[in-house]
């Protein structure tokens, strides 16, 4: 049975996404995403909530780019007298996101999550739907606080991030206000954080979900550390399954393939799709990026300056003619995976002795990697 499911719109894909998370269908409780920018991400998330309107009304909380609409700074210069330095970050009164935050204290919720990441504090005046923050400054011996300051782009999305925890909190706790909440669906909440805070949210965020709770989550991200951390935290082969996301370039549509149940590496996954590509002869130029990226980070962690070093040099090429011409097809430039080119044959031979030379020299897993000879050899027995 094939572990890829092929989808001729994001709709059919949410429907699907539910059916595996539907007690009486595929009966999942965590379903992981990877998949790179671009690919429609966003735009999944969004149909995964569209579709409960057709079945039993709004039942998911969601955060992905549109959860960071609901804030939005007030900028209106005019409206402060004597300084410019009074800021305020408005919330949507209008979104049921915020429905607990009159009854609940959302404040004294927020902060110890926000603690883990910042060192700014904060105010919400449930009057006025505006957050105010503040920042206790350190001189010498001597402290003062600063206060309605204006937080860093970063910074901001951290504290939306926060807010978005303590309301899945108050979800998964079962809270009157949140009671509508069967689903909850995360596309990509740390695009600005290091790798460090990487795995503090995605060990805080599984900390959260194992829980006991009747709720089910959908986690998408391009974030490679982000992703597996969240799969090891969440490792449970009846519980969560691992997908990669990819566009079709052939049908226009998208590919879900299952990663079985063994620890997704997002460089294991991209060999693979060059290794397959270059198997059936189906080279596109933008396959270059994607091989180059995997030298760059191979030369990195093995000490090396430029990714150039995982190049093989060949005896028979004493003035280094081939090797510069193959270092040359990499350095060209970025190809649009969008619209894909195919390869020059010569520019073709160069690619496959690369990643050869490449996969020979940083074993790999052989059993990942099957030649085509093979496939066809038993195919025919």
């Amino acid at each position: 049975m094939s572990n890829t499911n092929e989808f001729s719109s994001l709709e059919g894909l949410a429907t699907h996404l539910r059916d595996k998370l539907d007690p009486e269908k595929g009966n999942k409780k965590y379903l992981l995403l990877f998949a790179y920018n671009g690919t429609g991400k966003t735009r999944l998330s969004m149909s995964f909530k569209e579709a409960s309107k057709h079945e039993s009304g709004r039942d998911t909380l969601y955060f992905n780019a549109f959860t960071e609409d609901l804030f939005s700074w007030d900028n209106d210069l005019a409206s402060i007298q004597e300084s410019d330095s009074q800021r305020v970050l408005k919330l949507n009164a209008d979104s049921r996101f915020f429905a607990g935050l009159q009854e609940l204290e959302m404040d004294n919720r927020i902060r110890p999550l926000l603690q883990r990441y910042a060192d700014f504090d904060f105010k919400i005046d449930t009057n006025n739907w505006t957050v105010s923050f503040n920042r206790e400054v350190t001189n010498d011996e001597s402290s003062e606080t600063i206060e309605d300051i204006k937080i860093s782009r970063g910074e901001e999305n951290i504290f939306i991030w926060c807010f978005f925890l303590a309301v899945a909190q108050l979800a998964i706790d079962e809270q009157e206000a949140y009671d509508w909440v069967k689903y909850i669906y995360i596309d990509d909440p740390i695009s600005s954080l290091d790798d460090n805070n990487a795995i503090a949210v995605a060990s805080h965020l599984a900390q959260l979900l194992i829980k006991p709770s009747k709720i089910k989550t959908v986690i998408s991200s391009h974030h490679t550390l982000f992703f597996n951390v969240l799969w090891n935290e969440l490792n449970d082969k009846k519980k969560c399954q691992p997908y990669y996301l990819s566009n079709d370039s052939n049908s226009k549509g998208y590919n879900l393939r299952y990663t079985n149940s063994t620890p997704f590496f997002q460089h294991v996954a991209l060999l693979k799709q060059l290794h397959e590509a270059a198997e059936s002869d189906n080279l596109y130029t933008y396959h270059f990026n994607i091989l180059r990226n995997l030298l760059e980070k191979t030369a990195t962690f093995h000490g090396f300056k430029n990714f150039s070093a995982c190049i093989k040099k060949d005896n028979d090429d004493p003035e280094d003619i081939v090797h510069a011409r193959m270092i040359n097809v990499l350095s060209h430039g970025n190809y649009s995976l969008f619209d894909p080119v195919e390869m020059l044959d010569e520019n073709k031979q160069y690619f496959k002795k690369i990643l050869e030379d490449f996969m020979t020299n940083y074993r790999f897993n052989p059993e990942l990697f099957p030649k085509q000879t093979d496939k066809n050899i038993e195919e025919s027995t």
